[in-house]
């Protein structure tokens, strides 16, 4: 099929935007393949879902049914450590629910002398993040830990940053959009109104982090004075938010309190 059939058959489907991305980025267009596209578009799945890739942070990233796209959202959060990391002090981070590894991988790519383990629950999305560090030429700098933030014992190092992008969403939060329910469910929706994942990485992370070293968390729309009210609880000391390019809080900064 020539390109510029496709395009039209895949702008109907998903507009020109999905569809200057989805022909710029597969190279074999043929017509089963076209049109197998330009459907899930019309059942919403997202472009980055259907052909395998995301930009974010300026760096290419594999991604598929067992992770989050990567999120302009999540930038924040990147653009938040690397606002306080401005020196060449050797520095290690824990990335805790990685996913595709897109906030580890993007803060070592821009940190000098950073490196850090990747941890997520699931087997699955761990093998994407370890496509992504591979890919990225990260492989000495980042290893991969199965395991939750559940655990007290999860790891025994403790690091300079800890971030974590967990979920958060209420499981019966009606703001979900369509593309979401391509994404897996245990890392979008959490207990508690969405603050179970807070909950537990404020009692555990404690024991993870070094003094002086600063936690970096995403949080949904309107969660912040519930968040910080669970990691005061918890012995920590609220740092600053940072806020997102809607104006949105998206960033909690916390560190742990001197004893």
């Amino acid at each position: 099929m020539k390109i510029n059939q496709a395009f039209t058959i895949l702008q109907q489907s998903g507009g020109i935007r999905a569809a200057r991305i989805i022909t710029e980025h597969v190279k074999k267009l043929s017509w089963f393949r076209v049109h197998m596209m330009a459907r899930k578009l019309r059942r919403g799945m997202p472009v980055a879902k259907i052909i395998g890739q995301k930009w974010f942070y300026g760096l290419k990233f594999y991604t598929n049914k067992h992770t989050l796209d990567p999120r302009p959202d999540t930038e924040t959060l990147v653009s938040a450590v690397i606002s306080d990391c401005d020196n060449n002090t050797p520095r290690r981070i824990l990335d805790l629910g990685t996913g595709t590894g897109c906030i580890i991988c993007s803060l070592v790519k821009n940190i000098p002398n950073m490196s850090g383990v990747a941890v997520d629950v699931s087997g699955a999305a761990l093998r994407v993040a370890r496509k992504n560090i591979v890919s990225l030429g990260l492989a000495n700098l980042i290893k991969t830990l199965r395991g939750s933030f559940n655990n007290k014992k999860l790891v025994r190092e403790q690091f300079d940053v800890i971030v974590s992008n967990p979920p958060y969403i209420a499981r019966n939060d009606a703001r979900v959009d369509d593309g979401a329910t391509y994404d897996p469910v245990r890392a979008l929706y959490a207990k508690k109104n969405g603050l179970a994942a807070y909950e537990s990485i404020a009692k555990n992370a404690k024991n993870w982090i070094k003094q002086g070293g600063n936690l970096y968390l995403e949080i949904g729309i309107d969660q912040g004075a519930d968040i910080k009210n669970i990691f005061h609880k918890n012995g920590w000391n609220f740092v600053r938010s940072e806020n997102d390019l809607s104006g949105i809080e998206r960033v909690l900064i916390f560190s742990m309190v001197t004893k």
